[in-house]
């Protein structure tokens, strides 16, 4: 794994300090790897002539169709659209984008990104990566020019400034005057009423049992007369707070486990500042994650644990998990993996940020800030929807005068917390980057640790629509363990896929059992042996904690209470 430029030359600090101000500009983008996209695009297309015929004919085609559908359309006949939009794009709602001029716009912004779809795909030679970031940048581009976002070119605009009388401009203007004056002083976002944390959200009753540097515990209060003899611990992501599943008591996941009558305890993490800055990925696994387990087995001595992790919890307690096995320690009843990635070679489109230049880039960012700021994650993020979470928000809050709705994952979502610069860097470099856990390369206290040597059952989650961890690449756990395994497939994204309550209306799911040694299915072949079931996954995952518990018992004892919670860590901005 190659590591940071920290060689003590007379000049280094000088350049990394240059670099990082170049990665404030550009938001962490690399303009070396971006440039090197596009050179590594144009030079094998320009060997390519038959390929630049292709498109050339592609090119004829589309305007071919364009100038048919607008004379048409123009005449006032009836005319099919002849480019359709992405399924997940919900740009072009409006029924006024049926009926001339405006179809003719909306079909040659369609028509556009089409051509540049194909331009950049498929080019012998070209590294795959290249081609996808290339078009990437692309998309941001027509994004920025799509005709939904301006006044004179969208019906819907239009149509709602008429209803209006001009007023949504008057409205959007103030919008945006607050929000660039709170974003010029990096002021927080004003928390919603009704979604207070610790009040309406991130609500359920429980005690901070155990603090340090690095996490608060939570162990929740029973609610049931008698509960699951082996407790549950959940370990969440640290790129958000772990309050996602914890959200309004009807949907949290949380409450609804200590519901069930299980003993529940969280880890709540600390949103790390400058002085966190030598945190590494292992400090998480040590005094995180075994830490929290420590403290679980004292409060309930002689019962094993069911650990659940989320995200990046997941990815951290599969590696604790990995080195307990191979050191003998036999405290897990199971693991639960929710939208989390062990094998990262097929990780999404978060990889088109994810090259040498690009981590190097970064980590001379943090290198200055010691983190990786809240704001420059976020927008990463939503880069990769900007038609949906940039451009679109932005019509309607500027153009239209429509706040956006309160919600409780829209108040845990603006919560940001930040990435201490020596644990992201080896977690990008050696998960991401050289994808070390499932390629027998990933060491703990220097002997490589395995996933095949987990003995404990495993339920994995992942979720349709995600655009983090793609649930191809979350179903992967299975071909890197040997335990018996219940894969399930839920309707969502990465957070509303996991937050799928009981009565949440339109859900449904897929699941499926692997006997321990048996054979290895892919995961096209799964989906189609496998039916939707309506409903939320959750009773399905209760069932199995209950199956793999050893019955019921009184309520333990509640550690000694540090603060209710959800404790301190979880306000820190």
């Amino acid at each position: 794994m190659t590591a940071p430029d920290d060689t003590p030359r007379p000049n280094n600090s000088l350049d990394r300090a240059l670099r990082a101000t170049t990665a404030r500009a550009t938001g962490g983008l690399s303009p070396h790897a971006t440039t090197m996209a596009f050179a590594d695009w144009m030079m094998h297309l320009a060997r390519a002539p038959g390929r630049q015929g292709e498109l050339l004919q592609d090119a004829l085609r589309s305007g071919a169709k364009l100038w048919s559908h607008a004379a048409r359309s123009a005449l006032g006949e009836a005319a099919d659209p002849p480019f359709a939009p992405k399924a997940q794009d919900h740009r072009f709602h409006h029924p006024g984008w049926a009926f001339y001029p405006w179809s003719i716009w909306q079909q040659g912004f369609l028509a556009t990104a089409d051509w540049w779809d194909k331009a950049v795909s498929d080019l012998p030679g070209m590294r795959p990566q290249n081609g996808d970031r290339v078009g990437f940048m692309i998309r941001q581009s027509l994004d920025a020019f799509s005709p939904s976002n301006y006044p004179a070119t969208s019906p819907e605009i239009l149509d709602h400034s008429r209803r209006q009388a001009g007023a949504n401009f008057v409205k959007g203007a103030r919008t945006l005057l607050s929000d660039s004056l709170s974003l010029a002083d990096e002021d927080p976002p004003a928390t919603p009423a009704g979604h207070v944390v610790g009040t309406d959200i991130a609500c359920t009753p429980g005690e901070i049992v155990f603090r340090n540097d690095l996490f608060e515990l939570i162990q929740y209060a029973p609610q049931t007369e008698d509960v699951h003899a082996e407790p549950v611990l959940i370990v969440p992501a640290w790129i958000m707070k772990y309050y996602i599943l914890d959200l309004s008591p009807h949907n949290s996941l949380i409450n609804w486990l200590v519901g069930q009558g299980h003993t529940v305890f969280a880890m709540s993490w600390v949103n790390p500042t400058a002085q966190h800055a030598d945190l590494g990925l292992d400090d998480y696994r040590t005094d995180g994650v075994m830490a929290a387990l420590g403290q679980v087995t004292a409060i309930q001595p002689d019962r094993k644990i069911h650990a659940c992790g989320y995200c990046l919890g997941g990815t951290i307690l599969s590696i604790a998990a990995a080195t307990m096995a191979r050191d003998g320690d036999d405290r897990l009843a199971s693991m639960t993996l929710l939208a989390a990635q062990t094998d990262f070679t097929e990780a999404g489109e978060l990889l088109l940020f994810l090259d040498e230049s690009q981590i190097a880039f970064l980590e001379d960012m943090m290198w200055d800030q010691g983190y990786l700021d809240a704001r420059q994650m976020v927008g990463a993020f939503q880069a990769l929807r900007s038609e949906d979470l940039v451009w679109s928000r932005a019509v309607r809050r500027y153009l239209l005068g429509i706040e956006d709705m309160a919600t409780d994952m829209g108040a845990w979502n603006a919560d940001a917390t930040r990435m201490p610069a020596r644990m992201h860097s080896e977690y990008l470099r050696g998960l991401f980057l050289e994808n070390r856990l499932t390629s027998g390369r990933f060491a703990v206290d220097g002997q490589v640790i395995a996933l095949k040597d987990l003995r404990c059952p495993i339920f994995v989650v992942g979720t349709e629509t995600d655009h983090i961890a793609p649930w191809r690449s979350v179903y992967k756990t299975k071909l890197f363990t040997e335990t018996d395994l219940r894969f399930t497939l839920v309707k969502g994204g990465h957070n509303g896929g996991i937050v799928s309550e009981p009565g949440h209306p339109r859900r449904h799911y897929r699941t499926g059992h692997r006997a321990p040694g048996a054979p290895y299915m892919d995961p096209d072949s799964w989906l189609a042996q496998h039916e939707n079931k309506d409903g939320s996954w959750w009773p399905e995952w209760g069932a199995w904690l209950a199956a793999h518990s050893t019955g019921r018992a009184a309520p333990p004892q509640m550690g000694a209470s540090l603060d209710p919670a959800p404790g301190r860590y979880v306000f820190a901005r």
